[in-house]
């Protein structure tokens, strides 16, 4: 699956996570009409059941919501709260939406309405109760009890209409429900697509939907809304909450890792791992803890709750301080992780502090919000990799396609330059011998007819001669003597050979050539590649053809042009040239260019053609520069 498809999907998922969330707001209705009762009374005991109501003229502590909840005092397991109803209608109900605690037992005037008694260490309550109007004015009474930290009414209590609370009471935290869900399917269509992708590109994929199957999960399971109406599954649900915070914690450092490496000292590497070595052991310490049914919770709640947070805080302290260094580089990935970490370290990082300032008191809330803003950063981030490694993708391609055509070619030459070293001096002796012998029998030959034909024989063999000679170049590994060429003086001998047959073909030479231009090579070598070169142009002229040759120096390189105005190729052609016996012209053999392009390559210089069929061709010359004055400390003049 390439990058396109990929960012399809993913572009599909947060399309659905949208559209998923978009209803979900309906959720947040305006709050029902109802009267708050913010004051009551409690009374702190260590009674293990409600069997015994507690006395009248007892201690009993007035508690004002506004005021602030006092915390439970650390000899005391159980406690009593006391208030009275206001005055009611029928169909009334009353609404308690946070109430911590474990085990609880409603009565009206005595006589139990409700108990509940929750097995699992989750101890966030909420309560709806039905009332009639013979209810008004009566007082409430509620016995908790619990084995852990938290135990009360921490939040004010409504009395209003049953229905109305009943549709608050129902939704609640659906909305949690809903975008841990989203974040679910999100995972999985990842998960889905990163079999199609690469080894290199599968690390940052697994890892970041791990991230966001770890925080969905972590959304689902801190919700009360599970607790509350599947209240049976408690244990699993908190099991998987801690699960998945074990699981979260590695892979969003190792999703870090693999975007930005190691970090200085590989110090990200190492976090890395011990967060996988303390996750293990906070997985053990949960088995533990399930199978002692809790005998050893102080020790466990340290292990997987207090350290855990503190690690959390250094993981965010760590990233986002090395997310602001690159980014600071100009690391454009590093920007995009540090806003969208940045806005979930400042909602993680208040939400903590004010969590510990309270005791475990507070409901996390705002770090949903912020890991929403960080995985669509993250998401970003992922799909500006992705196309970045398609992009490169496609230029390696490109470059081995380059490179496959220039290895052809040096195979194509290196036959060549074998079967030249084989045969080309066993060939070309005979055939000297033979011209000569023709040439006598032409001098001595009576007819006209006779004479065409020896001198036409003659030529023949002069063609293969030079045939063999292009071998010939082929087969010898260098130039035989390299000096500091002066550009100016060989192109204006050049010149003076060319142009007898420039103006034969009606065409006209423009040479532009400053004179302090210098490279290193063979002299008749380079004027031999230089005649190739320009005598192909001037076979192309049709009519009053110009052909220019001009020449500057740029990036230490000597660049040569030779332009002309005639009839051009097509791409097709101009991707053949260079090529062993391909030629467009009809006696050609295609072994001038190649003589030309070898000794371009012994003077550690280029050639490239840019042509356009009906405008003309331009050859294009590079070589490295040198100086006129000295070469390996030898003057030259």
């Amino acid at each position: 699956m390439n990058a396109v498809r990929i960012r399809w999907w993913v572009s599909a998922a947060v399309t659905i996570l949208f559209f998923i969330l978009l209803p979900s707001y309906s959720f947040a209705e305006p709050q029902p009409a109802a009267e708050p009762i913010a004051e009551w009374e409690i009374q702190w005991t260590n009674d293990p059941d409600s069997s015994q109501m507690p006395r009248e003229s007892a201690n009993w502590v007035t508690v004002d919501s506004g005021e602030g909840i006092p915390d439970r005092p650390s000899n005391f397991t159980s406690m009593w709260i006391k208030f009275e109803l206001p005055q009611i209608d029928a169909e009334s109900g009353m609404l308690i939406e946070k109430m911590y605690g474990q085990s609880f037992e409603i009565f009206v005037d005595g006589a139990s309405i409700h108990s509940y008694n929750r097995s699992n260490l989750h101890e966030n309550n909420r309560f709806l109760l039905p009332l009639s109007a013979e209810d008004s004015g009566k007082t409430v009474m509620i016995f908790g009890k619990t084995h852990t930290a938290s135990l009360g009414l921490y939040q004010q209590i409504l009395v209003g209409d049953y229905q109305q609370m009943l549709t608050r009471y129902s939704k609640a935290d659906l909305l949690d429900i809903v975008l841990g869900f989203a974040f679910l399917f999100m995972s999985a269509v990842m998960l889905i697509c990163s079999v199609f992708l690469s080894k290199e590109q599968r690390k940052s994929w697994i890892s970041l939907s791990l991230v966001i199957l770890a925080i969905g999960v972590l959304i689902i399971t801190y919700a009360p809304f599970l607790y509350i109406h599947y209240g049976e599954y408690g244990t699993l649900f908190l099991d998987l909450f801690d699960i998945a915070l074990y699981l979260f914690i590695p892979s969003l450092t190792y999703f870090f890792e693999s975007i930005f490496g190691a970090g200085p000292k590989g110090i990200v590497r190492k976090f890395r791992k011990f967060q996988i070595y303390y996750s293990c052991l906070c997985l053990a310490a949960t088995i533990i803890n399930d199978f002692t049914t809790y005998t050893y919770f102080g020790l466990y709640d340290l292990v997987t709750v207090t350290l855990v947070g503190l690690i959390a805080l250094v993981q965010i302290i760590l990233i986002i301080s090395m997310s602001i260094t690159y980014a600071v580089k100009g690391n454009k990935e590093a920007i995009i992780v540090s806003s969208g970490f940045g806005i979930f370290a400042a909602a993680a990082v208040g939400e903590l502090f004010w969590y510990y300032m309270n005791d475990g008191h507070y409901k996390l809330y705002m770090w949903k919000w912020g890991m929403v803003g960080f995985i669509l950063a993250l998401l970003v981030l992922l799909g500006r990799r992705l196309a970045y490694n398609h992009r490169q993708v496609v230029k390696y391609s490109q470059e081995l396609e380059v490179y496959n055509h220039q290895l052809q070619r040096s195979e194509k030459m290196e036959i060549i330059s074998q079967l030249a070293a084989s045969v080309a001096h066993e060939v070309r002796n005979p055939m000297q011998v033979t011209r000569g012998f023709l040439q006598l029998l032409g001098e001595n030959a009576q007819l006209d007819r006779e004479r065409n034909y020896l001198k036409l024989a003659i030529d023949e063999l002069d063609r293969a001669a030079s045939i063999i000679t292009n071998y010939l170049t082929f087969a010898k590994p260098q130039l035989e003597e390299m000096t500091i060429l002066n550009l100016h003086d060989e192109l204006r001998q050049v010149e003076g050979i060319i142009v007898p047959l420039a103006n034969l073909q009606g065409g006209k030479i423009q040479l532009s050539v400053p004179k302090h231009l210098f490279v290193e090579g063979n002299s008749s070598k380079f004027k031999q590649a230089l005649i190739n070169i320009i005598k192909n142009s001037i076979e192309s002229l049709k009519g009053n053809g110009l052909i220019q040759l001009s020449a500057f120096e740029e990036g230490g390189e000597v660049i040569l042009q030779i332009r002309d105005n005639g009839e051009g190729m097509d791409k097709e052609v101009l991707a053949k040239l260079g090529e062993p016996y391909f030629s467009n012209k009809t006696k050609g053999t295609g072994l001038g260019l190649m003589v030309t392009f070898r000794i371009i390559e012994l003077m550690h210089g280029k050639l490239q053609f840019q042509s356009e069929k009906g405008v003309g061709t331009v050859a294009m010359l590079r070589f490295p520069s040198v100086s006129h004055e000295t070469k390996n400390g030898v003057a030259f003049q």
